[in-house]
């Protein structure tokens, strides 16, 4: 499906081009954008890399075991199934550090760790378990203290003060 809408915006624009007289800038268009997109992905994929690292890191380091410890009144609260297990409590704590610190990309790999380890443990069979959809509602909702990816983009779009926006995303 995809394909196909990216097939007709194609076409769009090939036929847009053609009918305002801009065929001649339609290539170095083209091509420019293409080169940005690139450049866009590796600037995120750096970004992303980083703090899969970090979280990688703190995890080894025990840094996620303290925090699943510090936040366990409020896994119990919202988590009552994965906060009776130790290591599914650990990866929906690192996923939750993850969304606050405004990486989604890292933390989605967090996250599909503790819905596998939570439908393993699941006694709802093969329909989601309620901690489950809670996981999928919070990720969804893109909560974050520190909106790294926002900082990232604007970044790499060339803005003086990329940290400007932060305090109107808190408010």
């Amino acid at each position: 499906m995809l394909g196909r809408i990216v097939g007709v915006i194609a076409i769009l624009a090939v036929f847009f081009a053609i009918v305002c007289g801009n065929l001649t800038a339609l290539a170095p268009a083209v091509l420019d954008g293409a080169s940005d997109a690139v450049t866009l992905t590796v600037s995120l994929t750096g970004m992303m890399c980083l703090w899969c690292g970090v979280l990688r890191v703190l995890k080894e380091a025990g840094a996620i075991r303290a925090l699943t410890r510090m936040i366990k009144p409020l896994l119990r609260l919202f988590f009552p199934q994965a906060a009776k297990y130790p290591d599914i409590a650990e990866d929906v704590a690192a996923n939750l550090a993850a969304n606050l610190l405004g990486v989604g990309n890292a933390a989605t790999p967090l996250a599909l760790s503790a819905m596998k380890r939570l439908k393993a443990v699941s006694e709802e069979g093969e329909r989601a378990s309620p901690d489950m959809i809670t996981l999928a509602v919070m990720n969804t909702a893109s909560f974050s203290l520190v909106p790294s990816t926002v900082l990232t983009l604007l970044r790499s779009a060339g803005a003086s003060d990329p940290f400007a926006v932060v305090l109107p995303i808190w408010i």
